[in-house]
């Protein structure tokens, strides 16, 4: 029966116009991701995947991509990811092929000084791509931190204006690491982290240190990429700092972006 029924995207187009990426996105689906800690965390993600297409060929065949979704079981890792990306590409006779996969995070932290625990998340994503059976693995990871401006320190007789930020962190990986080590390569580098909860000595304590340790946009992005030179795991990244402004109605913006096997 099925047979008979004719694959219309499988016909040939005479435009003589290939595609780069065709598929699917935003579509949503349960995963469970192994956390440094040897747990699994159960999440919803969301996933985007697209093939590049030939000229000669209509269309491609968008029920695949679910299929090979639905195939991995809600497990995913970084190998797993992996075997996806190839297996998306060989299925749909593709040259290059890329998958993105987006989920919120969590990790539990311990207060400062009353040690309440409490969860924190975080934005990531990771990021496949293959040409040609080559394969490229990058992680996204955005690290919500406080930052105290070091110009309304110096020129206040008292206080200092600060915001909270969002540090941004695109790594292409060399080799496996975890997301726990990005989200504290960056907060380390902050005026100060979040916490979920805090009891009133913690505040005294992170509010003092955020005092302590201003930092300009600028400073947050050179620093971070300083620890990312640093970190052989990484061979390319993008670091970004957005500072929500506490006293304008705009944010503050910087970007360093550096190939590490370029130089």
């Amino acid at each position: 029966m099925s047979s008979a029924i004719e694959d219309v995207q499988g016909s040939t187009d005479t435009r003589q116009i290939p595609i780069n990426k065709v598929g699917i996105k935003d579509i949503r689906h349960p995963v469970r991701i192994r956390d440094r800690d040897g747990g699994d965390q159960h999440t919803i993600a969301n996933f985007n995947m697209y093939v590049n297409l030939p000229h000669n060929f209509k269309g491609t065949h968008m029920s695949r991509f679910v299929e090979i979704l639905n195939k991995h079981e809600r497990e995913i890792s970084v190998q797993s990811f992996k075997e996806m990306l190839h297996e998306m590409t060989e299925r749909l006779e593709a040259e290059s092929g890329h998958i993105e996969m987006s989920f919120p995070y969590f990790i539990n932290k311990t207060a400062p000084v009353s040690g309440v625990q409490s969860l924190m998340d975080y934005g990531v994503t990771f990021i496949g791509e293959i040409h040609n059976g080559k394969d490229e693995m990058t992680i996204k990871v955005v690290v919500p931190v406080t930052s105290l401006c070091p110009c309304s320190k110096k020129i206040s007789d008292y206080g200092a204006h600060n915001q909270r930020s969002h540090v941004t962190v695109t790594a292409r990986l060399c080799d496996f690491i975890w997301i726990e080590e990005i989200v504290e390569l960056v907060e380390r580098q902050a005026s100060c982290e979040l916490f979920g909860l805090l009891k009133r000595v913690d505040e005294k304590h992170i509010t003092e240190r955020a005092y302590n340790n201003p930092k300009f946009v600028e400073d947050m992005v050179r620093d971070v990429a300083a620890q990312l030179n640093l970190e052989k795991r990484i061979c390319a990244y993008v670091v970004e700092s957005e500072n929500f402004e506490s006293i304008h109605n705009h944010s503050a913006y910087a970007l360093i972006e550096r190939d590490k096997k370029a130089g």
